[in-house]
């Protein structure tokens, strides 16, 4: 009796991941109109699972849901994307510090171990993309965990960080900039196994403000739009 239940939800689980892969690597762009059957047809999924899976989606922030207008993929405003940004760079910069203080030795080396996973994915993708997976496998999730303020974890990993997710990868993508973004992942974690918070929370601080600079500049260059 428990086996049919057992299966939907694999089903279910499988519907999200893609779809919440897909919207994180801009399949299902910010704005994009999105239904049911269509993304049945797209992703090869059943109507059940997807339904499921766009109610999660809705419930992360990632898909908006308004009257006789349908289910939109969330978007933001440039101006709004730097904000967030800013505050990205204090609220990260402050968990780098705390996680210099906090973290295990054994977290600090499985930590490393993960850049070295993150590097082989690069070279991968020939240098031209850094995708993390959500969770454990995400550099700047570790950090927030790791600095064991419950409070601020909260805060980075609630809907702020499913509506970075959208935007980090799509901004990862120049020339060069996934090799300089593990390079400063590495530096920051030097720090933190060095037990520098201060130096952890300044090197995080400049990390972020140098891929805010990175979105102004594609901005600018006409690269992106909103």
């Amino acid at each position: 009796m428990n086996a049919p239940i057992t299966l939907t939800q694999t089903r279910a689980d499988e519907a999200f991941d893609c779809l919440q892969t897909a919207i994180v690597k801009g399949e299902l762009a910010p704005g994009e109109k999105i239904g049911e059957l269509d993304l049945c047809e797209r992703f090869n999924l059943t109507r059940g699972p997807v339904r499921e899976a766009l109610g999660r989606l809705e419930s992360r922030g990632l898909l908006v849901r308004r009257p006789h207008a349908g289910v939109r993929v969330v978007s933001v405003s440039a101006a709004e994307l730097l904000e967030l940004y800013r505050i990205r760079e204090v609220m990260e910069g402050l968990a780098a510090r705390q996680a210099a203080e906090r973290m295990t030795d054994d977290e600090i080396a499985d930590l490393q171990a993960t850049l070295d996973s993150h590097e082989a994915m690069i070279e991968e993708a020939r240098g031209q993309a850094y995708y993390q997976a959500e969770g454990d496998y995400d550099f700047h999730h570790r950090i927030a965990t790791g600095s064991r303020n419950t409070k601020l974890a909260q805060m980075l990993l609630g809907d702020l960080y499913y509506m970075v997710r959208m935007y980090r990868y799509r901004l990862s993508t120049s020339s060069g900039r996934p090799h300089r973004a593990l390079g400063e992942h590495r530096r920051i974690v030097e720090a933190i196994a060095q037990r520098d918070g201060e130096l952890a929370e300044f090197l995080m601080k400049r990390h972020i403000n140098a891929a805010r600079q990175n979105i102004e500049r594609k901005i600018e260059q006409g690269e992106i739009s909103f």
